[in-house]
């Protein structure tokens, strides 16, 4: 496999998402990688502390914590090649259609196991990684 040119790594506002900027930045030392802050809208399930907040706000605060996610785990040492992005959307439609359309060639996420099997997935539906990696065409890493 040939090392990708393009590293996309979403940020949802979950924990654990270091260790996918982590693994993306030592992985691929060479790659362009786009830190995506997803803003789940406001009809969608949300992530903590998302109910009151107006887009403008929230769009903003999902840059910033992107912000200091990239500045806890890199510090300022390769700013140069990571630059931060914001969409609004389901994660598991904007992921893929960003990747697609942005020429990405490779994903890396966090998942959890939360929504892949038994109560969770029955009433909560799939997982965000699982759907991100059935609708992507590019390779995705989901770190566990």
């Amino acid at each position: 496999m040939v090392d990708p040119d393009r590293v996309l790594v979403p940020t949802l506002g979950r924990p654990r998402e270091d260790e996918a900027l982590s693994y993306a930045l030592e992985t691929f030392p060479d790659a362009e990688i786009t830190l995506l802050a997803v803003v789940t809208p406001l009809d969608a399930p949300l992530s903590e502390g998302g109910i009151l907040e107006r887009d403008e706000e929230r769009t903003e605060q999902a840059r910033t914590s992107a912000t200091e996610l990239l500045e806890s785990v890199a510090g300022s040492t390769v700013v140069d090649r990571v630059r931060i992005e914001t969409v609004e959307g389901r994660p598991g439609n904007v992921v893929p259609k960003y990747a697609a359309d942005e020429g990405t060639d490779h994903v890396v996420m966090y998942g959890s196991r939360t929504g892949s099997t038994g109560f969770f997935r029955r009433f909560l539906g799939r997982g965000i990684a699982a759907t991100v990696v059935e609708r992507t065409a590019e390779p995705v890493t989901v770190l566990d």
